[in-house]
């Protein structure tokens, strides 16, 4: 640009947007830009030919130079909407809306592990990308394998807790919702999976999560031991609704890329009624209106595209797991309401056991695996049967022995239920340093079930 002291800013503008149109030009293949037409909340209107959504346009302000990507959402009339990936600050009637032809894309490769990045797949550890570790890009928006290319499921998959591994087991490629309040331990128990998983590989995604949460969950929680084989995509509560929305799909490919290689792969969302409501904050601004207690109707289309995605393939396989934050016990919850239609197993965690410092505060009889009477042998079918059945007679007289209305002798399973509770609650409770195997489990469970007989 020239020094000139003479020269208006005008002068210089007119000397400068061509070149820079040029340039982004070149960049997207001769196609032509637009210009910003209005920015309203988190979404921006541009005049823009040639578009299709889910396509990424570079915004470049020629005053300031700042550049910024944003992905097309929705058309409203002759416009294009557009939610940037990123701060919006510094955006102007003159910014240049540039159509680049492609859709996101991020680096995937062995070379994640032990790595955190952002939604973008951007490193946010303190080092770059090895290059020698990148075995190329995949895009974040993906179709999920067809039924009839997957895996039949037929083998349960540890996860170190023995409530979980004992009565409710998980199968390799199953979808399971964890649904809580807030406090009741969710995070922790994810945390504690992680670490007690025979899983090849892990993939964690922060959706909306507060910023020292995570270097707590990354350092602390997870470990430096559990850290290489561990990829962690973090999108905390700051970061655009976008931002949150990609965290989930980016954590969900990179899955993707490890099952395709024949690995089993856990991918643990924490969680996914942030994911809704950043989903919903994009519908709104774009224009849709609200259906189920304010949420969108695209937020019922992306939730089932987002869940298909884990699973078998055809070699490897993705089991899901899902953190839900409910309102209440979940029947008005429409988020909570509509995961646990689409996944294959929920287990709900209780405000009374975590007030009882009952940890992991596990409602078993509340929750069930829907793939468990596939992957486990009889002998196990048979002991988690009887174990559900002692806690549930026990929850029946509860009350009675409160009130001293109870009377031992008069029901054998009544009698054998109070007598075994006490070890039944400490086989479902376990701290955080205390993973167990599957057999260690079972064994625990036998011992239970035939004691007394």
């Amino acid at each position: 640009m020239s020094g000139n002291p003479n020269e208006s800013v005008e002068s210089r503008l007119a000397t400068i947007l061509p070149h820079l149109r040029h340039g982004l030009r070149e960049e997207s293949g001769g196609r032509r830009g637009g210009r910003i037409l209005r920015v309203t909340g988190v979404v921006v209107h541009a005049s823009v030919e040639e578009v299709r959504l889910g396509e990424i346009c570079e915004l470049a302000d020629p005053k300031t130079g700042r550049r910024t990507r944003a992905e097309v959402v929705g058309f409203m009339d002759d416009t294009a909407v557009l939610v940037p990936l990123g701060d919006i600050s510094g955006l102007s009637s003159l910014t240049e809306v540039v159509p680049t032809g492609h859709e996101l894309r991020i680096p995937v490769g062995t070379g994640l592990l032990g790595r955190v990045i952002d939604a973008l797949g951007q490193p946010l550890d303190g080092a770059p990308l090895r290059k020698e570790g990148i075995d190329g890009r995949y895009p974040v928006n993906a179709f999920p394998p067809q039924p009839l290319e997957r895996a039949m499921i037929a083998e349960p998959i540890a996860l170190g807790i023995r409530a979980l591994d004992g009565l409710l087991t998980c199968a390799r490629g199953q979808r399971v919702g964890v649904f809580g309040a807030p406090g009741v331990g969710k995070s922790l128990l994810l945390s504690d999976i992680i670490k007690g998983t025979d899983a090849d590989v892990v993939v964690v995604a922060l959706v909306g999560e507060r910023g020292r949460e995570v270097r707590e969950f990354v350092d602390r929680q997870i470990g430096p031991e559990q850290r290489a084989r561990v990829v962690t995509v973090v999108a905390t509560s700051d970061r655009p609704a976008i931002e949150r929305v990609k965290a989930a799909y980016v954590a969900t490919t990179i899955a993707e890329y490890f099952r395709d290689k024949g690995q089993h792969v856990l991918l643990a969302m924490d969680n996914v009624t942030r994911f809704a409501r950043a989903q919903r904050e994009i519908g709104l601004a774009s224009g849709e209106p609200p259906t189920r207690r304010g949420y969108p109707p695209s937020l019922f289309a992306a939730l089932p595209r987002l869940l298909e995605r884990s699973g078998p393939g055809r070699t490897g396989s993705v089991t899901g797991l899902y953190n839900v934050l409910m309102e209440g016990d979940g029947t008005m919850d429409p988020v909570a309401e509509e995961i646990q239609a689409l996944l294959d197993g929920h287990v709900f965690l209780s405000n009374e056991l975590a007030q009882r410092n009952h940890f992991p505060a596990v409602d078993v009889l509340r929750s069930r695996s829907r793939l468990m009477d596939a992957v486990v042998p009889e002998r196990h079918r048979a002991d988690a049967a009887r174990i559900r059945e002692l806690l549930a007679r026990h929850a029946d007289i509860e009350l009675l022995m409160r009130i001293g209305e109870y009377k031992e002798g008069s029901d054998p399973l009544a009698d054998e239920a109070v007598a075994k509770i006490d070890r039944i609650n400490a086989f479902l409770r376990q701290s955080s340093r205390s993973a167990e195997t599957l057999d260690e489990t079972r064994q625990r469970m036998r011992e239970i079930v035939d004691e007394g007989r």
